[in-house]
């Protein structure tokens, strides 16, 4: 039986890095064909990197991107084709696949629906593409789609399967957030037996500024069935023999196909490589067919996504103040996994409100991590910024200025570090913190990356102890002790906040799933309780807007995602 040998290369792109890029295309391109493949596919926009974002609207990158696809092809000259994610400019640009065999570009295709919502802003800079070519590859034919492209029922990838096609290859940049990888499986597996074709699904891999590509790539058969999955959060090369003499035998059956197909829809493919591949060819490697829970990789999506962050960034080293809490916990284990203990440096900075309890959690933590603790006590600069104070604050109670003032001392001399070391500061504060606007500005919110920003309170619990089940590094005092800012004597965050158990699934009906009021309380929440806590998210937008980026792992991340007018008298309530 005839088979097509498909290799699926999810790598870690960098946007800009054309060179770098081109060196990671090539090197898996050089692995597969010593493995026999007949097709090598990358990610979206490979070469370029994605996203762009704004490079897209200046003419230098376009140029730049363009020479880096000829040079990328005279390099991959004696290499199998290739499908290359990358841009093509026409008097308009476009999202493209470029199909490339011996030494030059056979043809493109170019993305037909461009997404615009949520993180995406395609339609910013491409225009959509309004043909389906198909190529002959190893005698097979083969189309091309490009991530949103597979995401409609119909499109570009109804008009290849009635063209003929017998396997499907769609390049992606396709974001994580917890569950998605298991939704968009579903629904590729639905367009493969709707189509009865076999779909090979490449996804990017890393971190890119606020996002993380979780890879995942995987061939499906034209049952709709999983034949092979790539890892999670990690490159890979995913080498797959497709079936193609099975293919045909289930379309042969499928009534629906030979009654929309017309002659008119069969046109002539492009030929890129005519010659079948050899009925007999050394065994593949065995393959990954699990993906880890979803607790599991949301956590290396945090770890992945701070890792590339602070790479692809230029810093080498990153601090983090620990209070003994678990937010500063989980963040100094996520930095330590991402970047090694050797990078990574703690900071005590107890003021005269902090426990001693929490003192020795933040030293039993850095000791279990191995990383080094800078003991920095900020009494006496906290007390001489409340005696400057004084004059102004007469005749008043004290209250969350003064609280505050500990905060920004702390985040004045984490930064003071990060310029005199190069380092740089990762701040701590979750997204149930950053909804209600229990941060500080210039204060616990200075720093250069937020790690767990988009990390409901509930969700670090639930994070540290799966890291806990890995091995025990966080104290169980930072999870067990009710919550505290330690700004003042016996202060709890429920002080402020309602109870997370309470206050996540609210923010969440609010945030994630723009509920209106009524909506949410009638989920069984507390009247007032809702209206309070949706006034706390509203007023805080500009505090958010001042946050330093960090990484999406929910549907609706602040920022990107999730974009309201700082200045509003709307009120949902």
């Amino acid at each position: 039986m005839q088979t097509l040998r498909v290799a699926l290369a999810q790598i870690n792109t960098t946007v800009g890095d054309f060179e770098g890029n081109a060196a990671k295309i090539v090197a898996a391109a050089g692995d597969a064909a010593g493995h026999g493949a007949d097709l090598v596919a990358f990610p979206e926009l490979a070469l370029a990197g994605y996203p762009p974002e704004d490079l897209l609207i200046r003419s230098a990158f376009i140029e730049d991107a363009a020479g880096a696809l000829d040079s990328l092809a005279a390099r991959a000259k004696g290499l199998p084709a290739l499908i290359v994610g990358c841009t093509e400019f026409d008097g308009q640009l476009y999202n493209a696949a470029a199909i490339i065999h011996a030494g030059r570009v056979i043809g493109t295709y170019r993305k037909h629906f461009l997404p615009n919502y949520g993180v995406f802003d395609e339609y910013r800079y491409f225009q959509p593409g309004d043909h389906a070519p198909l190529f002959l590859i190893a005698g097979v034919e083969v189309g091309i789609t490009i991530c949103e492209d597979l995401w409609f029922p119909g499109g570009p990838m109804r008009e290849l399967a009635l063209a003929g096609a017998r396997v499907v290859v769609n390049i992606n940049a396709s974001p994580f957030h917890g569950g998605k990888p298991h939704f968009r499986e579903r629904m590729v597996a639905t367009r493969a037996s709707d189509n009865t074709v076999a779909i090979a699904w490449v996804n990017q891999v890393g971190g890119q500024d606020e996002l993380v590509f979780d890879g995942n790539s995987a061939v499906f058969g034209p049952d709709g069935e999983v034949m092979a999955r790539a890892a999670s959060m990690d490159e890979d090369l995913l080498l797959v023999d497709i079936p193609v003499g099975q293919v045909v035998q289930r379309q042969l059956h499928d009534v629906r196909l030979r009654r929309e197909r017309r002659a008119s829809d069969r046109p002539t493919p492009i030929v890129v490589t005519q010659q079948p591949s050899p009925r007999q060819r050394p065994p593949l490697p065995a393959y990954r067919l699990q993906r880890p829970d979803n607790v599991a990789e949301v956590y290396q999506a945090l770890v992945v996504g701070t890792r590339d962050y602070i790479r692809k960034s230029g810093f080498q080293d990153a601090i983090v103040a620990l209070s003994g809490g678990i937010d500063s916990a989980i963040v100094a284990t996520i930095a330590v996994d991402a970047l090694g203990a050797d990078h990574v440096r703690g900071v005590s900075l107890p003021s005269r409100y902090s426990s001693e309890g929490s003192i020795a959690d933040a030293q039993a933590l850095a000791e279990n991590l191995g990383i080094r603790l800078a003991a920095m006590p900020i009494e006496a600069i906290h007390q001489a910024t409340l005696d400057a104070l004084a004059r102004e604050f007469r005749g008043t109670e004290p209250g969350t200025a003064e609280e505050n003032v500990q905060s920004r001392i702390r985040g004045m001399l984490t930064m003071a570090l990060s310029n005199k070391f190069g380092s740089i500061v990762l701040t701590t504060g979750n997204k149930s913190e950053y909804a209600c606007g229990y941060a500080t500005l210039y204060g616990d919110m200075a720093g250069g990356f937020a790690v767990i920003k988009d990390v409901p309170k509930t969700l670090v619990y639930e994070l540290a102890n799966y890291r806990n089940s890995v091995s025990e590094v966080i104290p169980r005092n930072s999870i067990e002790k009710p919550p505290s800012a330690e700004l003042r004597p016996g202060q709890l965050d429920t002080d402020s906040l309602p109870p997370y158990e309470v206050l996540d699934p609210i923010i969440e009906a609010y945030v994630e799933d723009d509920m209106p009021f009524e909506d949410i309380v009638a989920l069984g929440f507390d009247e007032a309780t809702v209206r309070r806590v949706i006034g706390m998210i509203n007023r805080n937008e500009y505090k958010r807007r001042q946050a330093a980026p960090g990484v999406k792992i929910t549907p609706r991340a602040f920022g990107r995602d999730r974009r309201l007018p700082l200045a509003s008298r709307y009120q949902p309530y």
